[in-house]
C-alpha cells in the first residue's frame, strides 16, 4: 500500500499546478493562495493513495478521460451560493432590465428572452431568474419563449443542478410567494424545485476560455457573479470583451459585488455597482 508523505508543496509543482489551471480555464492561481491549493488538494492527494503532490499531478496529466483535471478543479473552485442571493441584482434585473427585454421583445414574432447564468455553480441563479421571469409574466407567460441559459465548467455542480434538490436553508431569502409557487419540500430538511422552473432553465457545460463562442444569437441579460475573481486582468478583459459582443445592443451584464471592471478599457456602459450595459 501506497502512503502519502506529508510533504511541502514545491514551488516547482505548485506552479505547475497553477499553470495546468490557468491555461485550461484562465484562473489564476497566485502565489498567496499556495496554502489554499495544498489544503484542497490533501484530501485527494491522500484518498488516492499518492506518495504526494508530484505523484498526484503526474496522475491528472495523465489521465486521457480529463476526470482528474476536472475533480482538482472542483476542489480549488469554490461553489457556495445560495437562492436571492445579492438581491439588489435580481430586484434591478425584475423592475429594469427584464422590463427592458420585455418591451423590446414585445411586438416581435418570437417574443424570445435570452438570459444567460454564466458560472452557474449548483443551480441556484439560474433558477431564481427562472422563477422572478415566470412570476413577472403571469397568465402571459404562455405567449413569451422564456428560457436561461445556465453554464459552468464544473460537471460536478452541473449534476447537482440538474438534480434540483436543496436544503431549505438555500432557500431561506426566497419571499414566501414564490416558495409556495416553485419549491415543495422534499424531506429532511430538503426543498425541490417545481417543475414549471425546472423546464425554463437549459444546464450545460461551457469554458469561458474558449476561443470562440458557439452561440447563434445575442441575449438580452448575462449574469456573471463572482467569477472573475478567479482571472487575471486580461483574462477577465477578453471575456468581457465576449460578453459584450454577445448582448444585445442595451443588454445588461451583472458581476458579482466583489468584482469591478476597469472603466477605461470596459468596452460597457457602467450602470451601477455590479451592473453594466451594452451601448445601443
Amino acid at each position: 500500500m501506497t502512503h502519502f508523505n506529508e510533504q511541502e508543496l514545491s514551488d516547482t509543482i505548485f506552479r505547475k499546478i497553477s499553470d495546468l489551471i490557468y491555461s485550461n480555464f484562465g484562473i489564476n492561481l497566485t502565489d498567496h493562495k499556495r496554502a489554499l491549493v495544498k489544503g484542497r488538494l490533501l484530501k485527494l492527494v491522500r484518498d488516492g493513495g499518492f506518495r504526494g503532490y508530484d505523484d498526484y499531478l503526474e496522475h491528472v496529466l495523465s489521465d486521457p478521460t480529463g476526470a482528474a483535471l476536472s475533480r482538482m478543479l472542483d476542489r480549488l473552485t469554490t461553489n457556495y451560493t445560495f437562492f436571492m442571493r445579492e438581491k439588489e441584482h435580481f430586484d434591478f434585473f425584475v423592475n429594469i432590465a427584464l422590463t427592458w427585454a420585455a418591451a423590446l421583445q414585445e411586438n416581435r414574432k418570437d417574443r424570445d428572452i435570452r438570459i444567460w447564468s454564466a458560472g452557474c455553480s449548483s443551480g441556484e441563479e439560474p433558477y431564481t431568474l427562472a422563477m422572478l421571469m415566470l412570476d413577472h409574466f403571469g397568465s402571459s407567460s404562455n405567449s413569451w419563449d422564456l428560457g436561461v441559459l445556465a453554464t459552468d465548467i464544473s460537471a460536478n455542480v452541473l449534476k447537482t443542478a440538474a438534480e434540483a434538490l436543496y436544503p431549505a436553508e438555500a432557500a431561506r431569502d426566497v419571499p414566501e410567494s414564490l416558495k409556495r409557487k416553485y419549491f415543495r419540500k422534499a424531506g429532511n430538511e430538503m426543498v425541490e424545485i417545481s417543475e414549471s422552473i425546472r423546464r425554463l432553465v437549459l444546464f450545460r457545460r461551457f469554458n469561458l476560455m474558449r476561443e470562440t463562442f458557439p452561440f447563434k444569437g445575442r441575449f438580452h441579460i448575462i449574469f456573471c457573479r463572482n467569477v472573475m475573481i478567479y482571472f487575471d486582468a486580461p483574462t477577465k478583459q477578453r471575456i468581457i470583451q465576449k460578453f459584450h459582443d454577445f448582448l444585445e445592443p442595451g443588454g445588461y451584464l451583472f458581476v458579482g459585488h466583489s468584482e469591478s471592471l476597469d472603466r477605461a478599457t470596459c468596452p460597457l456602459q457602467y450602470i451601477k455597482p455590479a451592473v453594466y450595459r451594452r451601448k445601443g
